[in-house]
């Protein structure tokens, strides 16, 4: 029982958690995606050369061969000296090579993205010098015309007559 309680008490930090993260994303999605998709690359980078040397031993010979053959992987270049033979080794390398892809199509995204944005702020901001620059012309223009209109025709006191309505048709 203790152990259902402590799994009832979880869940709502896990969904408190979720819905702190998802508030995180929709501040700024594309940099949280990119932090994402760089903390599973680094992971898949590790644990891919982890795993290739431990399913494939013929080929990759020690650890570092291993990281070394997944980063050559991950990042795309692929020099060819270290090449997985089995099954496993394969499979592994189609997960570091997504993971590569992944990486490369995010950092595009956000990088564009900022482009994009800086842009439209730009645009943006000088759109709206434009339009407050009209305003205060026109402002000034308005205070002009009143102030010849008030030297042409004094202001009255009295308020003024009905005109008589044109009734000729």
């Amino acid at each position: 029982m203790s152990a259902d309680r402590t799994h009832q008490g979880m869940r709502p930090r896990l969904h408190s958690r979720i819905a702190r993260w998802s508030e995180l994303l929709a501040e700024d999605p594309f940099k949280r995606a990119w932090w994402a998709i760089t903390a599973v690359t680094i992971v898949v980078t590790i644990v891919g050369g982890a795993l290739v040397r431990l399913t494939d031993p013929t080929s990759i010979s020690s650890f570092a061969n291993g990281f070394w053959w997944s980063a050559q992987t991950i990042t795309t270049v692929g020099y060819g000296d270290l090449v997985p033979h089995s099954t496993a080794g394969r499979a592994t390398a189609v997960v570091v090579m997504l993971a590569g892809l992944s990486f490369v199509a995010v950092t595009t995204a956000a990088v564009t993205n900022a482009f994009v944005q800086a842009a439209t702020r730009r645009r943006d901001t000088s759109a709206e010098n434009a339009v407050l620059a009209e305003l205060r012309s026109l402002r000034r223009e308005l205070a002009e015309l009143r102030t010849e209109l008030l030297a042409v025709v004094p202001p009255s006191k009295d308020p003024p007559e009905p005109r008589p309505t044109d009734t000729a048709g």
